[in-house]
């Protein structure tokens, strides 16, 4: 394992959480281990390994982006990673607000209704991630 790898999924497990990334590494197939591989060491061993800016701000853009370019499918595991990376319900807000003026109400809509979803499931199930 290169360095970038094993300081990919360290910086994978302390943003997702060992749970989540326990059933991602559980669900791997012959077909998209070399996916998970790249994602392990280009997103998490070098873009969130970085220390240019924060852990917060890295989930900001993360949500933006994914709601700017329609991505909706992860933005519920990067609302639930705020929880670890410190990014607050405001700062999610204010991410989305940006989405809304720079690439449309639509997406910020929605991306705003998937966060509710998802900080409601979080409340009910550990009133300690409620920010």
């Amino acid at each position: 394992m290169s360095d970038s790898f094993q300081r990919g999924m360290q910086v994978r497990r302390e943003v997702l959480g060992d749970a989540h990334v326990d059933r991602a590494e559980a669900a791997k197939t012959d077909l998209d281990t070399p996916f998970q591989d790249l994602i392990t060491n280009a997103a998490w061993g070098t873009v969130w390994a970085g220390d240019g800016i924060s852990r917060r701000e890295r989930s900001m853009i993360t949500l933006a982006l994914l709601a700017a370019t329609k991505n909706f499918e992860e933005i519920p595991m990067h609302i639930r990673a705020t929880a670890r990376t410190g990014a607050s319900r405001r700062d999610v807000l204010e991410a989305f607000q940006h989405v809304a003026i720079y690439a449309g109400v639509p997406c910020a809509n929605h991306a705003l209704k998937l966060a509710r979803e998802t900080f409601a499931q979080m409340d009910a199930q550990d009133p300690e991630d409620r920010r």
